[in-house]
């Protein structure tokens, strides 16, 4: 079973029903399906959270958080896991990236999974993770 990351980018697609939207339902089938297991950092997360919020209010925000706690996403912890910290912050020494963003590629790198996401923030690490790139 392959792995794969998700950053918010990708989620906010499906929510947004945006063209992308159809290829992250089709991952989404997978996991269910058990073709892949789909990663989201807690950063990632937070960032999600932060997003709908500023755009959609508290209500709809504690929905979609409902909505992606059914989802078959394994929220990925920090708390003391200083080799994903570690990692995060040399990418994030090394590109000009957003801290969430660093999290999510220092996941998919420490995991050798997949990072599936349409933010062409990661073409800074192509040449360091392997990108599925949402269209």
């Amino acid at each position: 079973m392959a792995t794969k990351v998700l950053d918010s980018w990708a989620l906010m697609a499906f929510f947004r029903d945006e063209p992308a939207a159809e290829m992250m339902e089709h991952l989404l089938e997978q996991a269910t399906a058990d073709h892949h297991k789909l990663l989201l950092c807690v950063i990632n997360w937070g960032e999600l959270y932060c997003s709908i919020l500023r755009a959609e209010g508290q209500a709809v925000t504690e929905q979609k958080i409902r909505d992606i706690a059914a989802l078959p996403i394994e929220i990925v912890p920090v708390e003391s896991d200083l080799i994903l910290v570690r990692q995060a912050a040399q990418i994030k020494a090394a590109h000009k990236m957003s801290c969430a963003d660093s999290f999510a590629a220092a996941l998919a790198k420490i995991r050798k999974a997949e990072l599936v996401t349409g933010d062409p923030e990661f073409k800074l690490v192509e040449d360091e993770i392997k990108i599925g790139w949402l269209k």
